[in-house]
């Protein structure tokens, strides 16, 4: 199965990055996930189920870690893997 995730962290800083929400995105940028696409005020990756799956832990947790007083996300299954 593949899944897509959406998600954002807070709180916002529209000057600089907040350090929750760069490690939020370096861990979906390092991880093995296709369609990965990082902006201002959202995030999305795509990739199979167990993939995205671990990299949606990673991320509540080291950006809940970081300082991220909220993290709000969406998954949604988008196919079937392509093996």
């Amino acid at each position: 199965m593949r899944l897509r995730v959406e998600f954002t962290t807070e709180p916002f800083d529209l000057d600089e990055a907040p350090a929750h929400a760069v490690v939020a995105r370096e861990v979906i940028q390092t991880a093995e996930l296709d369609a990965v696409d990082v902006g201002p005020f959202g995030n999305t990756a795509e990739g199979g189920a167990d993939a995205v799956l671990a990299a949606v832990d990673s991320l509540l947790r080291k950006a809940l870690e970081s300082g991220a007083t909220r993290v709000s996300l969406q998954v949604n299954v988008i196919g079937e893997d392509l093996k």
